[in-house]
C-alpha cells in the first residue's frame, strides 16, 4: 500500500503519526484514504473548490505532483508520497 509522508506540522492533525499506510491508485484516492484516517488534512491541504492548496508540495516518489497529471497521477502499490507545506512568516 502507498505510504503518505507527512511535514511536522501536520502531525497533529494525524495522531502525531509521521506516515499514513493509505489506499489508493492515484494520487487523489491515496489522499482521500489520508483524509478518511485525519479528517484535518483536507482543511490543510485543499481549498474549498477542491485543489490542492499553493503552499503545498506533493512529491510522488522524488517528482513533484505538478509535473505529473495532478491527482490523477496513477501511483504504484508502494509508492511513497511526501507532502510538504510552505511556511509563512517574516
Amino acid at each position: 500500500m502507498p505510504t503518505l509522508e507527512l511535514p511536522a506540522s501536520l502531525r497533529g492533525l494525524a495522531g502525531n503519526r509521521a506516515k499514513l499506510t493509505v489506499d489508493g491508485r492515484t494520487v487523489g484516492e491515496a489522499l482521500e484514504a489520508a483524509i478518511g484516517q485525519a479528517p484535518g488534512l483536507r482543511e490543510a491541504m485543499f481549498t474549498e473548490a477542491g485543489a490542492l492548496k499553493r503552499t503545498v508540495t506533493l512529491f510522488v516518489g522524488e517528482d513533484d505532483l505538478r509535473e505529473l497529471q495532478g491527482l490523477q497521477t496513477s501511483i504504484p502499490s508502494k509508492a511513497v508520497l511526501t507532502l510538504v507545506t510552505a511556511l509563512a512568516g517574516g
